[in-house]
């Protein structure tokens, strides 16, 4: 197999489309932080980057020990792109679920590392999966079926209390 580099010196596998679909997402991504006061993007590895770590800072629920439902405004996302992601796309290998691990959210599992953002195609711009991302966290982008769910109980919780996730997040009702 042919390994060529790009610009930045790191192996893309001799795949110029990758090499060039990553260099896109880096420019656009970062982009998208410069011009937000809820995002900050971090690269966690060289040109071009696979890797990412998004906090956003926005208003999200959480559990604390005690059971009880309460905000938190600081969330932690990773990204990262597999060298077959134009081709293949497993939510699970693209994104992980960072923190607070007490979130609260039918669609990010409690106390584990997952995130779903729905169905993921090979391919997602960076910049989409920062979007579906900050409406899961803001409760704008919500599974309500407990089979359907990485949190059933969060879910139930969230379905029997739209009123008050509307009041907390700031929002009217649904």
């Amino acid at each position: 197999m042919r390994v060529e580099k790009t610009e930045g010196g790191r192996p893309t596998g001799g795949d110029p489309v990758l090499a060039a679909f990553l260099e896109a997402q880096a420019e656009e991504g970062m982009a998208l932080a410069e011009s937000s006061d809820l995002l900050e993007l971090l690269p966690v590895d060289e040109p071009p980057h696979r890797a990412y770590v998004a906090r956003f800072r926005c208003r999200g629920l959480v559990r604390n020990g005690r059971g009880e439902i309460g905000e938190a405004d600081r969330f932690e996302v990773g990204v990262r792109f597999p060298s077959d992601y134009l081709r293949r796309a497993e939510p699970a290998e693209v994104l992980t679920w960072l923190g607070p691990l007490s979130v609260w959210h039918p669609n990010i599992a409690h106390g584990a590392p997952f995130i779903c953002v729905g169905r993921l195609v090979p391919g997602t711009r960076l910049v989409d999966l920062l979007y579906q991302c900050f409406e899961i966290i803001t409760y704008t982008k919500v599974t309500m079926r407990e089979d359907d769910a990485l949190n059933p109980a969060a879910c139930g919780w969230a379905r029997e209390n739209q009123d008050l996730v509307s009041a907390v997040l700031g929002r009217s009702a649904r």
